[in-house]
């Protein structure tokens, strides 16, 4: 018998690179919870009803708890270092104009001064020639140190968005570590009943719901509603993952091996009659088949 983790190891490495090809956190959800569902379809198969109760318990508890993966978001909060940046800047736009504004007149009176000493004293033209040599630097500078904001504003704007991703790695260790733990639970429920043989009818509810039911419908006296409820016995079986086999001659997958055969008294009978179906559960087989065939059919012969 195949465990559980012998399953989730052989699919691990493409199931992590799939996890990592995801783009959010649902997709991964759903991408885990479909591989456990093809795990326990192939690891129930072999095992028996108690077995089959504990290991759907656990792995439904698994699939809810990955689903809580999908409740991770992200929540927007505006830094509060935004706001002691902006703030000061509106708060002294005024005076920033205000000290432009008298340090353009102070320069204006400065050449103006010189200009007027230009009749008399030739030298002086060094002197506006200096000035506005100082007054071109001061303007550089301004223009620099504006576009210097501009461009650490815009990258404020175009910080990068964070990406939420699964750890691929850390998650499946996790995953693994839980269907390793459903494996000990169910190898401890087969260790328990090693001697105990076959479950008492009481651990089997819905055998004693289809009796108790089969048991009123014979109190009233009723064979139809009898009947009705014998419809029900294929389903019931098949929600424990037993097959009902009627044998078919013609059928390839209607084995002889699963049936007890028995010649027919009636010697002009040319079909079988499958008394009691053969009960399989997958390849396993549970109870062997009754047929009753022709007295001298071509098998026998």
């Amino acid at each position: 018998m195949k465990t559980i983790i012998s399953l989730f190891s052989e699919e691990r490495n493409q199931l992590q690179t799939d996890i990592e090809n995801t783009t959010n956190i649902e997709e991964t959800v759903k991408l885990v919870q479909n591989r456990i569902d093809g795990f326990e379809r192939i690891y129930i198969e072999k095992l028996n009803l108690a077995q089959v109760r504990l290991a759907s318990f656990f792995l439904d508890t698994l699939r809810q708890s990955i689903a809580t993966l999908a409740a991770a978001n992200y929540s927007q909060v505006v830094p509060t270092e935004k706001r002691q940046i902006t703030n000061p800047g509106t708060k002294f736009f005024t005076s920033r104009v205000i000290l432009k504004l008298l340090r353009g007149l102070i320069y204006i009176g400065i050449l103006s001064s010189l200009f007027s000493l230009t009749k008399n004293t030739p030298g002086a033209w060094m002197a506006i020639l200096l000035t506005l040599i100082l007054l071109g630097l001061e303007v550089v500078l301004q223009l620099d140190l504006n576009n210097q904001q501009n461009s650490m504003s815009l990258e404020l704007l175009q910080l990068p968005q964070p990406i939420l991703k699964v750890d691929s790695k850390v998650f499946l260790d996790c995953l693994s570590d839980a269907l390793n733990t459903i494996d000990l639970a169910v190898a401890r429920v087969e260790e328990s009943n090693k001697h105990e043989g076959d479950l008492a009818i009481e651990e089997l509810p819905e055998l004693l719901n289809f009796l108790q039911r089969l048991m009123g419908a014979s109190k009233l006296d009723k064979p139809q509603m009898a009947y009705e409820l014998a419809k029900l016995l294929p389903q019931i079986l098949m929600s424990q993952g037993i097959n009902a086999q009627v044998y078919r001659p013609n059928d390839s997958d209607s084995d002889r091996k699963y049936f007890d055969f028995e010649p027919s008294i009636d010697p002009d009978t040319k079909d079988y009659l499958t008394l009691t179906p053969a009960l399989l559960k997958g390849d396993r087989l549970l109870r062997r088949g009754r047929v009753i065939e022709p007295a001298y059919s071509s098998s026998r012969e």
